[in-house]
Formats: structure tokens, sequence, C-alpha cells
């Protein structure tokens, strides 16, 4: 299987120019390529992402010769990975149309297996050299590529490497649980345990609005101003405590993932689009500031690890609906009310815990079906 490690680095002064250099030359060679390949679309033609960088090698020493000061998988693999998947994403209507890169907008560039190597809490890079790294890679196997990012001034190498499939590793056997996504909470389980939405401190978030009013009162605030040597500096500030902000809420949702993924051999998911999910703006908060989707897809992948089994229900099944005890499907009570009394049998439900007790069973009969031979 393969596993993502994103450890920080410490670059000095004259690395982190050479980051902003390959992120400059990664974004140039993505744009043209993918300027050259709208031409050609719009024209009704298809040209092959390996053409056009053959196009761009071929004359990237006369014309641009400042992209040889960096190494050369580095505007390969914008042109003939990034920019591809971005592409074959497009035609296959998955996305919209790709993009074009902005400077200082998720800055970052690719590196192939042969442009770094990692050692102790260093990684080597072609035409740099050692890099101090915050840690030594966690995981023991065969180096695929890198991503090297930066965010509010803080570079990470993500690496990804190729380790042999994991034993199973749950406290308990047999078990089952069924999770819904709600709009009060994150998630709801079928046990009747509540996983509210991850937020930042209050402390944290009091300080936030505070700089957010001082940007406004900074000259460069108001369109077509020059914007000022403060309002940079309280904008860098901005971007630090959002990054803050994020990893928290991230730390957050690793450790619920992780647990529940250890804890459990079968989960009942439903199959939810967050977006259309969000009524109101008071439950859209809770709900995007832990995001539904990033919290389904950590389960997802984390499964994998531990041999849990995820079994995903249709969205549109009445899962919340349905009496959990006698199976009757109630359609008398409104979408916004959390409580109902079955009609049929006079269990008291609560929305969340119904349909997560529903997404329990319905895995646990989908994983027998499963297993039967």
């Amino acid at each position: 299987m393969i596993r993502v490690h994103k450890i920080r680095l410490y670059p000095n002064n004259k690395q982190a120019t050479y980051f902003a250099k390959a992120c400059g030359v990664a974004r140039f060679a993505y744009n043209r390529a993918l300027s050259e390949w709208k031409r050609s679309y719009e024209a009704g033609e298809t040209v092959r992402t390996s053409i056009l960088w053959r196009q761009l090698n071929a004359i990237k020493r006369e014309q641009y010769p400042w992209m040889r000061e960096v190494a050369k998988c580095i505007p390969q693999l914008a042109v003939k990975s990034e920019l591809n998947y971005a592409i074959g994403d497009f035609l296959a209507k998955r996305k919209q149309f790709p993009k074009f890169r902005k400077k200082s907008v998720h800055d970052g560039f690719s590196l192939s297996d042969s442009c770094f190597i990692t050692k102790d809490k260093k990684v080597w890079i072609s035409l740099l050299g050692w890099v101090n790294m915050a840690e030594e890679l966690r995981f023991d196997g065969e180096n695929i590529d890198a991503k090297i990012s930066v965010a509010a001034g803080i570079w990470y190498i993500a690496i990804r490497v190729t380790i042999p499939d994991p034993e199973p590793m749950h406290t308990g056997e047999n078990q089952a649980v069924g999770i819904s996504f709600g709009s009060t909470s994150l998630a709801t389980l079928s046990d009747g345990t509540v996983i509210d939405e991850v937020s930042a401190s209050a402390q944290l978030e009091r300080k936030l609005s505070r700089l957010n009013r001082e940007l406004s009162r900074r000259q460069g605030a108001k369109k077509g101003e020059i914007k000022s040597v403060n309002y940079m500096k309280t904008r860098r500030k901005i971007s630090r405590l959002n990054t803050r902000i994020a990893n928290i809420r991230a730390d957050e949702t690793h450790r619920q993932t992780t647990k529940l993924t250890r804890e459990y051999s079968v989960i009942g998911i439903e199959n939810m689009d967050a977006k259309n999910d969000i009524v109101d703006n008071g439950a859209a908060r809770g709900v995007k500031d832990t995001s539904i989707d990033e919290f389904g897809r950590q389960l997802e992948y984390k499964a994998v690890a531990t041999g849990t089994r995820i079994i995903v229900a249709n969205r549109w099944s009445p899962s919340s609906r349905t009496c959990h005890d006698c199976g009757y499907e109630d359609n008398g009570h409104k979408q916004n009310e959390r409580e109902w009394i079955c009609a049929k049998c006079g269990v008291h439900n609560e929305k969340d815990t119904n349909a997560a007790i529903k997404l329990r069973d319905y895995a646990i009969v989908v994983d027998s079906e499963q297993e039967t031979p």
C-alpha cells in the first residue's frame, strides 16, 4: 500500500530561495502547457501532456535558461503528472476545466524519486543539497515521489512511500458501528456517541477577528490602494493563524478517524455530499469546520491499513425516517425535527442516532453477504 508522510522543513535563506524559484518554474511550466492544451482543445484537437513537455524542453535552454536553475524533474512533473491528472479529471467530467496557477496561491512543486534522498532528519534535493527536516521519515519502504509546499511561510515535504500491507489492528473482534453525518454535529455513532464539530478555541477565534478588523484599516485594504508594509505584516499574521486553526481541526479529525478504524471491524456510512446537505448558516459553519468529506476520506484510507471494512449505503435511503426497532417508514414528521415517535411501535427515536443504527444494521447484512462464498 501507499502511505504519505508530511514533514516540516527548516531551510536556510539560500534553500528557501531555491524553493521559491522551483515553485515559479513549476507554475510557469504548468501554465504554459495548459495554455497550449487549451488552444488545441478549443480547436477540436487533443494533445498529450508528454508532447507538450517535449516542446517546452526543446526550447527552454535558449528561451528560458532560468528554468535550468532547478532540478529538471520539477517542471517535467508539473506538466506530465500534475497537469495530466487535471486534464484527465476534466475529460472524465469529475472536475471543471483546469485553472491557471497564481503566484502565492497553493505554491508547491513535485520531485521524482531520483531527485531526493532521505536520511535521518535530512532530505537531499537535486541541485540544492541537504535540508533539515523536523523528524525522520516514519515509513520504511520505497520512495515514490515527494511534494514540497508552503503555507504561511512554513515549508513542508510530503513523501509518498510504498510499504507492505499491515495486519489488522482492531481492539475488538466483529464489532460494527454506523455513522450518521448530521447538521447540528459532525457525526453520531450507532451507540449514541456524538462527535461534535472541531473548532478552534474561542481565544484564537477572537484573535482572528481582531486581526481581520486590523487588516481592514490598513492602507491597501481598499481596491486599487498600494499595500503598505503594515498591511502585509498583518496579512502574514492572519495566514499563520489560519494555518494554526486548520492544524488544530485536522489533528482532531485524525484522532477521531484513527480511533474508529482501530476499534471497529465494520463501519457503515452513508454516501453524502456535504455541500448539498447544509441547510442553514448556523449548521453550515460547524459542518464546514471539520469537513464531512475529509472525515469520510480519512475513514476510507485508514480502513485499508487496519483491515476495517467500510460499507457505503445509498445517500437517498430513508435511514433517518425508518424506525430501527420495527422498520416502519414514517414520512409524517418534518425534516427539521430532531426527535420523533414511531407511529407503529411507539419507540422514541432521535434522528441521527436512528440513522446510525440503520446504517450499522445495513453494514452487518452487506458484510455477511460479502463473506458468504
